[in-house]
């Protein structure tokens, strides 16, 4: 039981810190509002239009990709540390995960969403 109640110790310090710097920013900080603060900071340059506009999904669709792989190397790393103990069924299964990211990149090659227009 006593570790339960220091882990919620470490959790109410932490919130607690927080709190406290969250405040004491709050008072500490100046308080000046104009009207050229609420606008959108867009490299020194005065916004044109409504901030509601479309845009290509490619770039969201671009950003999943760049994640997916990342996630890849972070699953790579571990297994290519201790790959001496693992023995062949674990290169197995690295060669069928990797050659599921491979078809995914193809895929989304094939589609053309790697193409930055």
């Amino acid at each position: 039981m006593s570790e339960y109640v220091a882990v919620l110790m470490f959790i109410l310090a932490g919130a607690g810190i927080v709190l406290v710097t969250f405040f004491m920013a709050r008072m500490l900080r100046p308080h000046n509002p104009y009207p050229q603060k609420d606008i959108n900071y867009e490299c020194a340059e005065l916004p044109v239009g409504s901030s509601w506009i479309q845009f290509n999904n490619r770039f969201y669709i671009f950003a999943l990709i760049f994640v997916i792989f990342d996630v890849e190397v972070i699953f790579l790393f571990p297994w290519a540390v201790a790959f001496g103990q693992l023995g062949l069924f674990a290169l197995v299964e690295m060669v069928v995960f990797i050659l599921i990211l491979l078809f995914g990149l193809f895929y989304a090659w094939k589609k053309g969403v790697l193409k930055w227009v």
